[in-house]
């Protein structure tokens, strides 16, 4: 009768400890799966502001090219005409229009190559 209950009660005790292991390694493993899911974010995080920043530079590079050109009397005097549309003394502005758009030519033209010839 002792030896039925040492062996019950260690298959329990077995059992026991297998289900503590079992519980131990589902928690490690529900911690890692949340660490790893970070990870991801945080990376992607990272990306966008990489991108972001490197679009920033990108602008930053252009602004400071508008200033230089501008800083300058002869890149500021077109950009002042342009936008301002004002002129110095003895300045003109001349306004050219594009030419009238093509008419279709009349009925008795005759294209080339169809004159029968």
């Amino acid at each position: 009768m002792k030896s039925a209950l040492r062996r019950t009660a260690r298959l329990a005790g077995r059992i026991g400890l297998l289900g503590v292991c079992t519980s131990v390694l589902a928690v490690v493993a529900m911690q890692f799966t949340g660490i790893i899911e970070k990870n991801v974010a945080v990376a992607r995080e990272v990306a966008a502001s990489r991108a972001d920043i490197s679009a920033l530079r990108e602008r930053e590079r252009r602004q400071l090219q508008v200033i230089r050109r501008l800083s300058d009397p002869q890149g500021a005097v077109p950009e002042i005409h342009d936008r301002l549309r004002l002129v110095g003394p003895h300045e003109e502005i001349i306004y050219v229009r594009g030419l009238p758009a093509p008419t279709a030519p009349p009925d008795d033209w005759v294209a080339a190559g169809e004159d029968g010839r």
